[in-house]
């Protein structure tokens, strides 16, 4: 068994690690940008692949993945996690979808609740108290699911059916499906950005470059939030104006 995820400000790095080494201390976590998660995949039977969703749907980076990758899929078996601020509706079922055309056979699937990542809007944002407690019930979650899973051999089959579908579909994806048809080109950069590159060393895409002392985006965002949490200058923004909070899960544990 192994796990590839994409994780921006590491809530879902946390849940796919707490899934792993509850049901095999060997398996192996690989971010989804390094090269070698495609040859970790193609030696493992079990997969394990985690993202956040993004209004209702997959980060494009991820569904972009699966799909240059397609010839490895087939006879797969596949679990997904995915993570969210509040609403997922089939979060999963949107990649599972995708894997089984390619011949992949989906275990199961699991949505988890985590502290809201979008840095930039005041829209979700919780008390430091009501972030923990959002982990820790997530933290029990997850133990639940692989303690189920140990005794019985039945995976959640969460995100999955044709209810979470149309949950999912009418709850939001109809509403911003075109913010997840690719990549984002909407990632700013203000003035007060001081050339450090922090950002350009973290972004999954390698969607950040310094040039002339500055960062530059070159349109290839996948709204991970990565950057825009981490960035010591406060600037970078994507979908607000400026950053209300930087989300990373260190600061609630």
């Amino acid at each position: 068994m192994v796990g590839v995820f994409l994780s921006g400000t590491g809530n879902t790095k946390h849940c796919i690690q707490k899934f792993l080494t509850a049901l095999d201390s060997d398996a192996r976590c690989i971010p989804i940008e390094e090269k070698k998660s495609i040859d970790a995949i193609r030696k493992n039977e079990e997969i394990v692949l985690a993202y956040p969703t993004q209004f209702s749907n997959v980060p494009f980076m991820v569904r972009d993945f699966v799909i240059r990758h397609k010839d490895v899929w087939k006879g797969k078996k596949i679990f997904l996690i995915t993570t969210m601020g509040a609403f997922s509706g089939d979060g999963t079922g949107c990649l599972a979808r995708v894997l089984k055309k390619y011949g992949a056979i989906i275990l199961g699937g699991l949505q988890i609740r985590m502290p809201d990542t979008v840095c930039d809007s005041k829209l979700l944002k919780k008390s430091l108290e009501e972030n923990r407690r959002i982990i820790h019930e997530a933290d029990r979650k997850i133990e639940k699911a692989t303690n189920t899973i140990k005794q019985t051999g039945k995976y959640p089959r969460e995100g999955l059916s044709f209810p979470a579908h149309l949950a999912g579909l009418f709850g939001q994806r109809l509403w911003f499906y075109n913010k997840t048809t690719g990549y984002s080109k909407k990632l700013k950069i203000s003035d007060d950005c001081i050339g450090c590159g922090l950002c350009a060393s973290i972004c999954p895409m390698g969607n950040l470059r310094i040039q002339n002392g500055k960062a530059v985006n070159l349109e290839k965002c996948t709204m991970c939030y990565r950057c825009i949490s981490s960035c010591p200058k406060k600037a970078i923004t994507l979908l607000g104006k400026e950053v209300v909070e930087q989300c990373r899960y260190e600061k609630y544990v």
